[in-house]
């Protein structure tokens, strides 16, 4: 076997490994995100969706989801989340807590854990957002 069909084959290889060969199903963006948090003053659980763009109060918290999808059912299940979450307390300053993403299947990996408030994801929820088509010449 010559050298340029070693690299070929390799090349090849690394092609299908980039996801430029066959597709594996991609995941699914949706518009709301289901988030679980815990009071630990009052012992209690809350699940509470947040829209994306809108701001969702827990507590002194401020919530905001920026992204949110979700595999198909016969992928592994997975859902991940981009949230921004600050505290908010009146007569000071916005403190900034946690900027990232979040998975439902290792919620220990990346939730936001506060003294008093721990929040995590659950799901993605509400509409699929449809992706946005590529701009191309308009046909008339």
């Amino acid at each position: 076997m010559t050298w340029q069909r070693i690299v070929k084959a390799v090349g090849f290889v690394i092609l299908l490994g980039a996801g430029l060969g066959p597709r594996e199903a991609l995941a699914t963006p949706y518009d709301t995100v289901v988030l679980q948090g815990l009071d630990k003053v009052t012992t209690r659980v809350y699940t509470f969706d947040a829209p994306l763009g809108a701001v969702v109060r827990f507590g002194t918290l401020e919530i905001i989801a920026r992204y949110c999808d979700k595999r198909p059912p016969e992928e592994t299940p997975e859902s991940s989340a981009f949230v921004d979450i600050s505290e908010v307390r009146q007569g000071e300053p916005t403190t900034n807590l946690f900027r990232g993403w979040m998975f439902a299947s290792s919620p220990a990996l990346s939730a936001l854990e506060h003294p008093v408030y721990d929040v995590w994801v659950l799901d993605c929820g509400g509409n699929v957002i449809e992706p946005l088509a590529p701009a191309g010449p308009s046909v008339q």
